[in-house]
């Protein structure tokens, strides 16, 4: 039999038990990681089967990546182990999610810029070198925030902004990364005169105005994207009524077939953005697939259902 002397080790019969080395053994018993079951007479560690069990549980930890204070906390939180160990795999997959962004950004640049003419390899780099990886969309934001009329509700802003901002995707092709550095670029670009044009709506309607205009004007065009994905042809319908709608809220007017005749009239004359939306549904658009509606595509997918419901109409 053994007896409690023969479950001791020192720290290098440790370490040989564990497959470790002493330096490792010794740091994470230094960091409080590691109990000692006792000191010899010279004053060395002595340590019992729960350090190697200890020891082992941070190595296939450590295997994983988790940094040593989620490490810490998993070996501390006895009563919710489970938990605790969830919630650090948790977090560390989560770290790992956007490491994996990042290193597909930068490989999907590199393909851009490899697989381009040399001629154009310069002015792509310069395009690029304005970006994040993986980038971000604050500037898209910080210029449409600018083309809004000031003072609208936050919450209007918030909403035009998801539908207006499209998202960087997290596997990119290198199509839609120069579309994303083009749209960067397009949007911190100083703008001739300093001034970016605005919709005379905005102007018209005020900021409580606007804030009805662009409300209603996303629930228009959530109902005319399922019509773009399948490619019907504009027509008049549920979503020509709420677009029409949006801007008769704004003009405080009644949808009437003279308010649709002059709102044709002046849809023609308002400033367009037509490079922003193209751009935008690539990015949007994985590669091979059909191309995803943007509020730009949508809204010219309304206006051209307004001119054929007033044609019918004449």
């Amino acid at each position: 039999m053994s007896d409690s002397h023969d479950l001791l080790w020192s720290i290098g019969e440790l370490a040989e038990r564990a497959g470790a080395t002493v330096k490792t053994v010794r740091f994470y018993s230094d960091q409080g990681l590691l109990p000692e079951a006792a000191r010899s007479s010279g004053g060395h560690r002595r340590y019992g089967p729960l350090a190697l069990e200890r020891l082992r549980l941070i190595r296939s930890l450590r295997a994983l990546d988790l940094p040593l204070p989620e490490i810490r906390r998993v070996l501390e939180d006895d009563d919710a182990a489970g938990r605790a160990l969830e919630g650090a795999l948790d977090s560390r997959l989560s770290e790992l999610g956007s490491e994996l962004k990042v290193l597909r950004w930068r490989e999907a640049a590199l393909q851009l810029v490899r697989d381009c003419p040399p001629a154009q390899r310069a002015g792509r780099l310069r395009l690029l070198s304005a970006l994040n990886t993986p980038p971000s969309t604050a500037p898209l934001a910080g210029f449409w925030r600018t083309w809004l009329p000031p003072r609208m509700p936050r919450l209007a802003i918030a909403a035009f902004l998801e539908a207006a901002v499209p998202q960087p995707p997290d596997e990119p092709h290198p199509t839609q990364v120069l579309a994303f550095a083009r749209l960067h670029a397009m949007t911190t670009a100083p703008c001739p005169g300093g001034r970016r044009p605005q919709p005379v709506v905005h102007r018209v309607a005020g900021a409580r105005g606007a804030a009805l205009l662009y409300a209603g004007l996303i629930e228009a065009f959530d109902i005319a994207a399922p019509h773009l994905r399948r490619a019907h042809d504009p027509d008049p319908g549920e979503a020509l009524d709420a677009y029409v709608a949006a801007y008769a809220s704004a003009y405080r007017s009644r949808d009437t077939r003279e308010f649709r005749r002059s709102l044709a009239v002046r849809l023609s004359a308002e400033p367009r953005l037509d490079r922003y939306w193209e751009l935008a549904a690539v990015v949007l658009t994985p590669p091979g697939g059909s191309p995803q509606p943007t509020p730009g595509s949508a809204d010219d997918w309304l206006r051209e259902a307004l001119r054929l419901d007033n044609s019918r109409a004449a």
